[in-house]
């Protein structure tokens, strides 16, 4: 199995969490492709670790639908499953609507400018077609509202079922089809100043419906 380059990725703190977040990382972005055998000598050999957190991190990719294991035969990467996105796309959504609703209240002008300067990179990034960095400044856009809302719950449910979307979305962000979240960015940031609840959960609903056409293209 070929793996990325480089060892010792992972520090020794938080062995499990890392190993995770590093895979994880990797099949998201493309790294490790869809179908792709997964080895955990070689995992554990990339990343500088035993072959125990890699194992426990491939488990718990497996329920997060990343990943594929057979027992005693083969684990690979999930290869990409529409049904699968669609229904991550629904609760994603939904969730991204409450963490607005919730977060209202508490949205000061810190959390707004946070938003600004998300938003900023985020339309420099599709500029320069840099996929990486425009998910990264997505992200943090998105997470302001999510971090103001304080929902532990709501928290652990989008860190499941993001990354499935991720896969899909970079796609989309390297397409000029991503440019027209910016505005829709500023059109929830809008929203929130003026204290429109209903209305910026709306513009939410329909930023995050801008990855269905991508599913109704895309084959699997």
């Amino acid at each position: 199995m070929p793996v990325p380059k480089g060892r010792g990725l992972v520090s020794r703190s938080l062995l499990r969490e890392n190993a995770y977040r590093a895979i994880r990382d990797a099949i998201v972005d493309g790294t490790l492709a869809p179908g792709e055998r997964l080895n955990d000598g070689d995992l554990s050999e990339w990343l500088g670790v035993s072959r125990t957190p890699v194992r426990e991190a491939l488990a718990r990719l497996d329920q997060n639908g990343l990943v594929q294991t057979k027992p005693g035969r083969y684990t690979i990467v999930s290869p990409l499953d529409v049904r699968a996105v669609r229904d991550a796309q629904s609760v994603t959504a939904a969730l991204h609507e409450l963490a607005v609703r919730e977060a209202m209240p508490h949205l000061s002008a810190v959390e707004l400018d946070a938003m600004r300067e998300a938003n900023a990179r985020f339309a420099v990034a599709l500029r320069r077609k840099d996929v990486d960095a425009a998910l990264a400044a997505d992200d943090d856009f998105h997470d302001v509202a999510v971090t103001a809302c304080a929902n532990v719950a709501l928290r652990t449910v989008l860190e499941q079922f993001t990354p499935l979307l991720r896969r899909l979305e970079r796609l989309r962000f390297s397409s000029l089809s991503g440019r027209g979240s910016v505005a829709q960015h500023d059109r929830i940031i809008a929203l929130c100043e003026a204290g429109d609840t209903e209305g910026a959960v709306s513009a939410t609903r329909a930023n995050w419906q801008t990855l269905l056409p991508l599913l109704d293209t895309t084959p699997g």
